[in-house]
């Protein structure tokens, strides 16, 4: 037997996204884990494709949703940058409802995990009150602070360069500087606090540096969560498919596969 894959929609007040639910093999034993996991900006589902096939196959059943704007997804727009700062972690809320639909998630360990922009809306996604109760943790790959000092990858001018075509392949109000703006300031202001997270970055990741998921690491720890990092010789940021092998790694140490 084969992992299912089922298509659906979720929606969280006007947005609508594209949606994948991972389901194991009948012939796999299930494990007592979920997982609900997206994208990095300007990206789409399908970058991190290797991430539920993974878990599916060691038993956890998953949703993998597009971020509402992200035209590699779905075709739909953002018409707020404002809803989206304040509301666009709570798919992750969404998502599991329509995993909900599909499977029975009651008293099963959430995982919720995702790349870059992804993940720092799955570690805020760890607050939200419906998540209250629900015994969860958050994986975050390619994700860390800007350097307090010297010029981060995204101020250079080749790195602007290459999004004169990303940035047409997300809604107006999602372009750089706002994102760009809104990402330093949300990552440094993180109200999270009790939570499990793991993070994991390559060495070879240029956009989050040399020290930036240290640095996180140590803010998510001073606010009283518990925090581990892995930091893999080859996982550049553009590759965040290769994050499968250490996101199965890190679940493995942790008993739960």
């Amino acid at each position: 037997m084969t992992l299912r894959i089922k298509k659906i929609d979720i929606t969280r007040g006007t947005w609508k996204s594209h949606a994948f639910i991972f389901l194991p093999s009948k012939d796999t034993e299930l494990k007592n884990a979920i997982g609900v996991l997206t994208h990095g900006y300007t990206s789409h589902k399908g970058s991190i494709l290797t991430w539920p096939t993974r878990l599916a196959e060691e038993g956890i059943a998953s949703i993998l949703f597009d971020l509402p704007g992200h035209y590699l997804g779905s075709f739909n727009e953002v018409n707020s940058f404002d809803e989206f700062k304040n509301k666009s972690h709570e798919l992750f809320y969404s998502a599991y409802q329509g995993l909900s639909s599909e499977i029975d998630t009651k008293d099963k360990k959430l995982i919720l995990a995702g790349h870059s922009l992804g993940g720092l809306l799955a570690c805020k996604a760890l607050g939200l009150n419906e998540f209250d109760g629900i015994d969860k943790l958050a994986i975050a790959v390619g994700l860390g602070l800007a350097p307090d000092k010297g010029t981060h990858l995204f101020e250079t001018d080749f790195y602007k360069s290459t999004l004169i075509i990303r940035e047409q392949l997300v809604s107006p109000e999602l372009n750089h500087e706002n994102v760009f703006n809104w990402l330093k300031a949300e990552k440094e202001s993180l109200s999270i606090t009790g939570h499990r997270v793991h993070l994991i970055t390559g060495m070879d990741d240029l956009v989050v540096g040399k020290s930036g998921s240290e640095r996180l690491k140590q803010l998510l720890e001073d606010k009283g969560n518990t925090v581990s990092l892995n930091r893999p010789t080859k996982l550049p940021h553009h590759l965040p498919e290769m994050g499968a092998a250490f996101v199965k790694k890190f679940l493995k140490s942790e008993g739960i596969i």
